[in-house]
C-alpha cells in the first residue's frame, strides 16, 4: 500500500485498502478556524443538540487566523463565536486573540496594522500553528475547515480539508466517511541549485501536471531529495497539493519528522505517543514520475491560475506594483530569512508588504541578529511594511482594511499559495507566485526578477 493508503486502512480498522474504497475512519485531530468555526458549531447544535458536548474536547483545536485585524465587526463577532463554545465545552486548545475568557474582540484601526494587537495565547494562521504547537504526529488522521490543511502532510499524516457538515459531524462523533484517493509519486533526486527553493518545487511540478492534474488524488514525495530538505521545506510542497486539485500531500517519516515533532510536543505537552506509516516496496501509483532538482530554476506561477509556470527570467518584462511575503506557505522563518538575504542592504523599489505566519516568527525575526542588526530591523530598512499582527491577512483578500489587500486592479509578486482572480482582493489583478527569493528580488527591481541576480 502507498502512505495514504496504509494510513487510512489503519484509522478505520482495516488491514488492507484499495483506491476507490470507502472506509470510515476514526479522527486523531480537527481543526476549524474564524471563517468555518460559527458555521461548524452551528451544524453540530443542530444535529446533536443545543447542549451536545465534542466527541473529545482534546482533539479539537481552534484557532482564529483568518479576518482578524479588521475593523469588520461581523469578522470580529466571528471570534466571540469561537471563545463562546470554547469555553462552553471546556477545550484547551482554543488560541484566542485576547486573553479575557469573558471579553470581546475588537480590532483597534485606530493604533493601526503594524503594532501588536493580541493576547498571550494568540498564534497566527493554522497551519503553521498545527506543527509549532505540536498537533501533527506521523500515521495519524488529521482534517481541517481549510483546504490547505494538506500541509500537515509534511509530517507523514493523512491531512485534508472539509467543508462544516464533515467537521459538524466529527465534532459529534470522531468519523467520518472518506473515499480512498488515488496515489501519485513524485520521486525527487538530486540538491536545489542556488537561488532555487522548495517552493519553486511544486510550482514546477504543478506545471507539469496543471492545477487540476491530482484531482482526488495523493500526492506522494519520495526520494533522496525529499530527504535533504528540511522540514519547512516540506511544509511548503505539502501545502500546495490542493492548488494541483490533490486531496492530500504526504511525505515518509524520517529523523528530521520525529525530531521536530518530539521536540514540539514535549514544549506543548500534547500527545506525545505516535507510529509512522513506513513505505512498502511494492506500491501502486495512477502516476509516478522523477524530478532532478538540481535541474530546476527559479519558477513563477502566472496570472490566472497556480499551474501557468514560467521561469522568472522569461518574465523580467512584467512590471509590477506590490510584492508580499507571509501566509502558512510563505510566511515561516526561513522564507523570511531567504527574504531578508537577498534584500539586506537594499531598498525596495515597489510597496512590499511581510506578514510572518504566527508570532513565534515575528518573535524569532526580532531575535535572529546579522551583523548587528536583527533580521526584523534589516527588512524594515530595506522598506519593507512588516506588522507584528501575524494572520492570514491579504493571502485570501478579506475585508477591505486587510493589511496588504489589493484594493485596486495592480499586478503582485506574492510568496502566498493561489493566484485564481479576486484571491488577493481585486478581481482585476494580477498575482504572481514566487519563491522568497524571487518576490525580494523583485520587490528590489519593481519586475519580476530572476534572484540568481542577487544569489550566487
Amino acid at each position: 500500500m502507498t502512505l495514504t493508503e496504509k494510513v487510512l486502512a489503519r484509522a478505520s480498522g482495516k488491514s488492507h485498502v484499495n483506491p476507490g474504497d470507502n472506509v470510515w475512519v476514526n479522527v486523531d485531530t480537527l481543526m476549524t478556524h474564524d471563517v468555518c468555526g460559527p458555521g461548524t458549531i452551528g451544524v453540530f447544535k443542530r444535529e446533536f443538540g443545543q447542549t451536545a458536548k465534542v466527541w473529545d474536547r482534546n482533539r479539537l483545536v481552534i484557532i482564529p487566523d483568518h479576518y482578524i485585524f479588521t475593523a469588520d465587526s461581523m469578522s470580529n463577532r466571528n471570534v466571540d463565536i469561537l471563545r463562546e463554545f470554547a469555553k462552553e465545552q471546556q477545550l484547551p486548545y482554543f488560541y484566542d486573540v485576547i486573553d479575557d475568557p469573558e471579553g470581546h474582540w475588537k480590532f483597534d484601526a485606530g493604533q493601526g496594522q503594524l503594532k501588536k494587537q493580541y493576547g498571550s495565547r494568540y498564534t497566527g494562521v493554522c497551519h503553521t500553528t498545527l506543527p509549532w504547537k505540536g498537533h501533527t504526529r506521523p500515521g495519524e488522521i488529521l482534517f481541517g475547515t481549510d483546504s490547505h490543511t494538506c500541509m500537515a502532510g509534511a509530517f507523514n499524516q493523512f491531512a485534508t480539508g472539509i467543508g462544516n457538515t464533515d467537521a459538524g459531524f466529527i465534532l459529534g462523533t470522531g468519523k467520518l466517511l472518506i473515499k480512498v484517493p488515488e496515489s501519485m509519486r513524485f520521486f525527487l533526486e538530486g540538491k536545489l541549485p542556488a537561488g532555487v527553493m522548495a517552493k519553486d518545487v511544486i510550482l514546477h511540478v504543478i506545471g507539469e501536471i496543471g492545477f487540476d492534474g491530482a484531482t482526488y488524488r495523493a500526492m506522494q514525495w519520495e526520494g533522496p531529495g525529499v530527504h535533504s530538505m528540511s522540514m519547512d521545506d516540506r511544509m511548503t510542497i505539502a501545502n500546495m497539493a490542493i492548488e494541483a486539485g490533490g486531496k492530500n500531500g504526504i511525505f515518509p517519516c524520517d529523523d528530521k519528522t520525529i525530531d521536530y515533532v518530539r521536540e514540539r510536543v514535549a514544549e506543548n505537552g500534547t500527545k506525545s505517543d505516535f507510529d509512522p506509516v513506513e513505505l512498502d516496496a511494492a506500491q501502486s501509483f495512477i502516476y509516478d514520475q522523477r524530478f532532478d532538482l538540481s535541474k530546476l530554476e527559479p519558477t513563477v506561477s502566472c496570472h490566472p491560475d497556480p499551474g501557468n509556470r514560467k521561469r522568472a527570467k522569461e518574465l523580467e518584462h512584467i512590471t509590477l506594483d506590490r510584492a508580499y511575503i507571509g501566509s502558512c506557505t510563505g510566511g515561516k522563518t526561513s522564507d523570511f530569512l531567504a527574504f531578508a538575504e537577498v534584500v539586506k542592504g537594499k531598498t525596495v523599489k515597489i510597496d512590499t508588504f511581510g506578514v510572518p505566519a504566527t508570532t513565534k516568527v515575528v518573535q524569532e525575526l526580532k531575535d535572529t541578529v546579522w551583523d548587528g542588526q536583527t533580521v526584523w530591523q534589516i527588512l524594515e530598512n530595506s522598506g519593507v511594511r512588516l506588522t507584528e499582527n501575524a494572520s492570514c491577512a491579504a493571502c485570501l483578500g478579506g475585508p477591505v482594511d486587510t493589511f496588504g489587500r489589493l484594493n485596486t486592479p495592480m499586478k503582485c509578486i506574492s510568496a502566498t499559495n493561489r493566484n485564481f482572480p479576486g484571491r488577493m482582493g481585486n478581481k482585476e489583478s494580477q498575482v504572481f507566485l514566487a519563491s522568497p527569493y524571487t518576490v525580494a528580488a523583485s520587490a528590489l527591481n519593481g519586475h519580476i526578477t530572476d534572484p540568481r541576480e542577487f544569489i550566487s
